[in-house]
């Protein structure tokens, strides 16, 4: 995962440490595509509950190279399916994602029960995040 400054760190926590809604962008023989996702943000990374067997998923087993925005940022990254929501290697993340999402994450959209619920990790690679006149990149 990229280490990102402190000053920066502490503004992506403010702004995406919680439940937030970004931009994610993948391709498909080279055709962008674009949706609106719930994320949570952490040490370099959007966490997205999601499907495995979305378009985005697999757009981005072909292709992990992706794109999201949010507010006043813009970034790339890496997607990585890691895979069953329920699996114990994702217990510690399920869970801050259980209570970022409580206020929907047990309305009915999600089965997890069903392995094909999983996390969906982009690792950001580079950004531009612009807070109160200041422009950070990394």
């Amino acid at each position: 995962m990229r280490k990102l400054g402190s000053d920066v760190e502490k503004i992506m926590i403010e702004r995406f440490g919680k439940d937030t809604v970004i931009a994610l962008a993948t391709a498909e023989h080279e055709v962008p595509y674009v949706r609106n996702v719930n994320a949570y943000y952490e040490d370099g990374s959007f966490y997205i509950i999601t499907y495995a067997l979305t378009n985005k998923i697999k757009q981005i087993e072909e292709n992990p190279n992706v794109a999201i925005a949010g507010d006043w940022f813009t970034a790339h990254g890496k997607g990585k399916n890691l895979g069953y929501f329920g699996k114990k290697e994702n217990r510690i993340i399920a869970e801050k994602l259980k209570v970022v999402f409580a206020e929907w994450i047990d309305n009915g959209h999600n089965n997890f029960d069903d392995e094909n619920t999983i996390i969906l990790c982009v690792e950001l690679t580079d950004g531009l995040l612009l807070s109160h006149g200041t422009r950070y990149e990394f």
